[in-house]
């Protein structure tokens, strides 16, 4: 066994998913496809595929902990120029998302790590395209708006191929699905 680079993140859901991510593409940006929509609880982790059941173990009692809130995405904002990221925003959730993402990475669990930025929850609509096509995805966002219930989160792994696939999900409230339930295997049609 080696290593596998895994991630911890809420879906947007249909149709909205869809719809940013064909705008992310039509911006510019060649990763669109590659990447499901979704605000991030845990970003990109390297850990040993080995550890995949005691961190799927650990996000299933995160999970069952956790209860349905709403979530509403409002307008956009920017990193830059610290990073080359302009994003929809997440009005209505945050505090919920902050507090999930503190979860997964709590110290004493499988995917204790550090930030390289503080979290700030958002969906990310561009990132490292040119200045003027970030401009655009700004603007042409600003007053983008969608509201979902958040039911849970997933488990992804990104593979050789750069792309992102779901492993599985972990719905609120102690719906545990049983560990392979929901797996998808390596090679498989990525989620689009």
């Amino acid at each position: 066994m080696g290593t596998v680079t895994i991630g911890v993140s809420i879906a947007v859901p249909e149709p909205h998913g869809s719809e940013l991510q064909q705008l992310r593409a039509g911006f510019g940006d060649a990763a669109a496809h590659g990447i499901p929509t979704h605000v991030t609880l845990l970003p990109p982790t390297e850990i040993d595929e080995a550890s995949l059941p005691a961190v799927e173990a650990h996000l299933a009692e995160v999970a069952a902990a956790g209860r349905a809130f709403p979530m509403r995405l409002s307008g956009t904002g920017t990193f830059r120029p610290l990073s080359p990221v302009v994003f929809v925003q997440v009005a209505a959730g945050a505090e919920a998302c902050t507090l999930l993402q503190q979860q997964v990475r709590d110290p004493a669990g499988p995917v204790n790590r550090e930030l390289q930025f503080p979290y700030h929850p958002h969906v990310t609509v561009a990132h490292g395209i040119d200045d003027a096509a970030m401009d655009r995805a700004f603007e042409e966002l600003a007053g983008y708006e969608a509201e979902w219930p958040c039911t849970g989160f997933a488990l992804y792994e990104q593979g050789a191929d750069g792309v992102w696939r779901k492993l599985r999900e972990f719905p609120f409230g102690g719906s545990v699905v049983p560990p392979q339930a929901g797996r998808v295997e390596r090679g498989s049609v990525p989620i689009r």
